[in-house]
């Protein structure tokens, strides 16, 4: 039976959004995105210039104010050691304050960043170092000089280069339009407002662009992102925190050590543990221990800026076991011989899928069938457009 490209659509009853419509290119688009995101942030910056951006545990706490004009005094420090518009920089800072302001220096200095996990091996550092051309690693004191701020970059440019984590790692290109895609699509599906919300981030992995999102979703609309790598949920009281972002294990396995339902004032109503799908009882389990909040199940990979499929809060339970529907202008489709069936490797696109692989034509040009990015997880897809990514061989 010959293979075969099949596309499901979702269920418009889900994270529908007016403000999403299709290209010439045949994709679903955000009309209105700022040009850049250093443009984006800019404007939450003034905005919200006295509120607290972000605090480190047990350490510093800066406004946005305080933020911008240290990262503003990183870019400056940059552009004196000869860093140009779009040369990459590496960042491998350990998670805190000064990861942020790395992160945020490079983009100020019209740079693209490079994540490197701190805890990467050096053969693994010197192989993403090499294959980027980074020009410079932030691995200590952050260089310090006069105030710069580029905010002439426009959609279409890179703003990141996020390494896959496989065993043969690839640069992942994504433009301004992708992460501020994904940015709009995330904030909208959890419906984050801009009352000043405390995002609990437990042990994020920052140099990844999925960590990446949630902490910006949480500065673009002028919230606090708490940064710990405390993985005991009696470490989180007293946080204040209203939003808990936790890979599903770490979740998982700190509440049933000390089940908590507050971190201070305000009781949880948001949790986020994105990630691979959940049975029946550990939904269950996370409902009970968090009945006031909302909870948001995500998938995405690197290549599709980090987000693409949400599991709407109340099909937590009827859904078990699937990582969601798609959102925010992300559309589904599986390849293969039994797709027509719901099943077969699950390929997407969107406003925040790659463009492709940094200097890597030939593997770009093997990722994509017509617009379609193939992710390589096999996966089925029922009539209402949810995903279950399944363990089975496609060519079976």
């Amino acid at each position: 039976m010959p293979s075969s490209l099949v596309e499901y659509p979702c269920s418009s009853a889900f994270f529908h959004d007016d403000r999403m419509a299709r290209g010439r290119d045949g994709l679903l688009r955000y009309g209105g995105l700022t040009p850049s995101l250093t443009e984006l942030l800019d404007i939450a910056v003034h905005r919200y210039a006295g509120r607290v951006a972000v605090e480190e545990d047990g350490g510093r706490t800066l406004t946005f104010s305080q933020l911008w004009t240290s990262a503003a005094r990183v870019a400056g420090g940059l552009k004196t050691r000869g860093v140009e518009i779009g040369d990459r920089v590496a960042v491998r800072q350990p998670v805190g304050v000064r990861w942020v302001e790395a992160f945020l220096g490079v983009l100020l200095a019209g740079g693209v960043p490079v994540g490197v996990g701190p805890e990467l091996g050096q053969s693994a550092t010197d192989t993403v170092l090499a294959d980027s051309e980074s020009v410079m690693v932030l691995d200590g004191e952050l260089p310090d000089g006069i105030s710069f701020i580029d905010d002439g970059a426009g959609p279409e440019e890179l703003v990141l280069l996020s390494y896959t984590g496989d065993g043969s790692p690839k640069g992942v290109e994504l433009s301004n339009e992708n992460v501020l895609s994904t940015l709009e699509s995330v904030i909208h599906a959890r419906r984050f407002s801009s009352e000043g919300l405390r995002n609990l981030l437990v042990d994020p992995e920052l140099h990844t662009v999925g960590s990446l999102v949630e902490l910006l979703s949480t500065l673009v609309v002028g919230g606090t992102a708490l940064l710990t790598t405390s993985t005991d949920s009696a470490s989180w009281r007293g946080t204040g925190a209203d939003v808990l972002t936790a890979a599903p294990a770490t979740l998982l396995g700190a509440v049933e050590e000390s089940p908590v339902t507050n971190f201070g004032r305000r009781a949880v109503r948001w949790i986020d543990y994105s990630g691979a799908g959940l049975s029946v009882e550990q939904a269950q389990f996370l409902r009970r221990t968090f009945p006031a909040a909302k909870h948001f199940l995500g998938w995405g990979m690197t290549e599709t800026c980090g987000a693409g499929l949400a599991l709407p809060d109340e099909c937590a339970l009827t859904h078990a076991g699937s990582v969601g529907i798609a959102f925010g202008g992300m559309e589904v489709a599986l390849f293969g011989p039994e797709a027509q069936h719901g099943f077969g490797e699950l390929c997407c696109r969107g406003p925040g899928v790659t463009r492709g692989y940094w200097n890597r034509p030939e593997a770009t040009a093997r990722s994509f069938t017509g617009g379609w990015f193939h992710t390589g997880d096999t996966a089925s897809i029922d009539g209402d457009g949810f995903v279950r990514i399944v363990e089975r061989d496609v060519a079976a």
